[in-house]
């Protein structure tokens, strides 16, 4: 990414959500930012000794948060959007993996620059993905994500999963789609060395992430959790998602994926679980009392009829949560922003109209991701000394034009365009253009891409 940072950039005029551990707020309010971190926060006017040489942008009928947290995503299904439209998740999953068992790096850069710069401009700087299709000869596939997230220029959580458990043993996947457990374990470990940075400003994070309990043998989850923790990095999977998986588990293991996952040494506060949505009680005080995180992916959910996680239950029993995409395959839209709304939405139809607020979502999005993360300490808060990652979002338009209580207009109201993204102190989004990148440009490559998936595939 191009774009240098400048040496202070001033952001004021706007109604400030700090998402700090206080909830504290300011009406008018304004973030100092310098060195890539925020410097100061606070109600009116920056300090007049701070103004010289400054960047200021004029936040003005704008909303400013923290930049948002996705937990839980699949960029390379990009390519694959529109497809299966009406399938649950076993029979969705049964139609795409003969379309993804032809994915290779090149092609999953392009579709993760289109699904990577949908989601910066809904207001998300942090993105975490999980790859899981490594065909034979498909190249550094994780490389390419790490390249196209400097292009777009969010930070990368990016997670080497992997399969290995095909249909033939009684997986889901079909065979073309696995890996054998050791090569499986082996590149895992390569992810980690060659492109993990721990640093405290680090923009690339990796995870090792085995699939699902239907895709994954007992073997490689055991020793990918111990692998994970030998190089000090976090752990991620799918679990309890579906019926049809509880289901799976109940007839090949005897017991509920909660309970298949502890065994195996998958439950902990280095470990974070995406959906979640079949989760009884005594699965939620697993989870709250081993400090395991959750990515709530309320659309994917909706669009595969999987249920309504039980979040309200989650988060008063102290369990980390934070929002997800999830695949654009399974949610075409692939804005984060979009998901604050829908979080409110599913949780009140699930626990009441009390159930969920707009600032509990909010703070899902922004605070609640980053614990899931393990970035705490960094991201995920307009706090000083944090990295500086704000969205500054425009609501002085018609759309929320009568909503007074500007977390609403966000929460509750249509997404509102950005004045400003930054990542770091750097513009990655302004007056709701990408500046990192040529968006039509993004949009050829990507349409491009799908065009010749599908061929491969034989699908067109």
């Amino acid at each position: 990414m191009s774009t240098i940072a400048p040496a202070r950039t001033i952001i004021e005029g706007g109604y400030v959500v700090t998402v700090d551990q206080h909830g504290t707020e300011h009406r008018t309010g304004h973030v100092v930012i310098e060195g890539g971190r925020i410097a100061a926060v606070g109600a009116g006017a920056a300090p007049a000794e701070l103004r010289a040489g400054a960047e200021v942008v004029d936040a003005t009928n704008c909303l400013v948060t923290p930049g948002l947290v996705n937990t839980h995503n699949h960029l390379f299904q990009w390519l694959t959007r529109g497809r299966a439209q009406d399938a649950i998740l076993f029979d969705w999953l049964t139609a795409l993996y003969p379309l993804w068992s032809h994915i290779d790096a090149d092609l999953t850069g392009e579709g993760a620059a289109g699904a990577m710069a949908v989601l910066a401009r809904s207001g998300c700087t942090t993105v975490a993905d999980h790859h899981y299709v490594f065909p034979q000869g498909s190249g550094d596939i994780v490389g390419a994500l790490v390249a196209t997230a400097d292009e777009i220029g969010v930070r990368l959580h990016a997670t080497r999963g992997s399969m290995d458990l095909g249909a033939s043993q009684g997986g889901l996947p079909p065979d073309a789609a696995v890996e054998e457990t050791d090569a499986a374990l082996r590149a895992s470990q390569e992810a980690v060395e060659r492109w993990h940075d721990p640093s405290p400003d680090s923009r690339v994070h990796i995870a090792i992430a085995p699939c699902s309990p239907f895709s994954v043998t007992g073997d490689l989850l055991r020793e990918s959790a111990a692998l994970a923790r030998t190089l000090g990095v976090r752990l991620h999977t799918h679990a309890s998602e579906t019926a049809e998986e509880d289901a799976f588990c109940a007839e090949r293991f005897g017991m509920s994926p909660t309970a298949y996952l502890e065994g195996l040494g998958w439950l902990g506060d280095d470990v974070w679980i995406a959906h979640a949505v079949h989760l009884d009680d005594a699965a939620v005080a697993r989870y709250a009392a081993t400090g395991t995180g959750v990515a709530h992916c309320p659309s994917s959910n909706g669009r595969l009829a999987a249920g309504i996680a039980p979040v309200r239950t989650m988060l008063d029993a102290g369990v980390p949560v934070g929002l997800g995409v999830d695949g654009a395959a399974s949610n075409e839209s692939g804005q984060l922003g979009v998901e604050i709304r829908e979080a409110v939405l599913m949780g009140r139809l699930r626990s009441g109209a009390d159930g969920m607020s707009v600032r509990d979502a909010l703070r899902m999005a922004t605070a609640g991701g980053a614990r899931v993360l393990g970035r705490e300490d960094a991201i995920g808060a307009l706090e000083p000394g944090l990295l500086a990652d704000v969205a500054v979002w425009w609501i002085g338009g018609v759309e929320h034009a009568g909503i007074l209580d500007p977390v609403a207009a966000l929460g509750l109201g249509a997404l509102p365009p950005l004045r400003r993204l930054l990542v770091g102190g750097r513009t990655v989004v302004a007056d709701d253009v990408l500046v990192s990148s040529d968006e039509g440009r993004i949009a050829e490559r990507a349409t491009a891409a799908s065009r010749a998936l599908a061929e491969r595939a034989s699908w067109i």
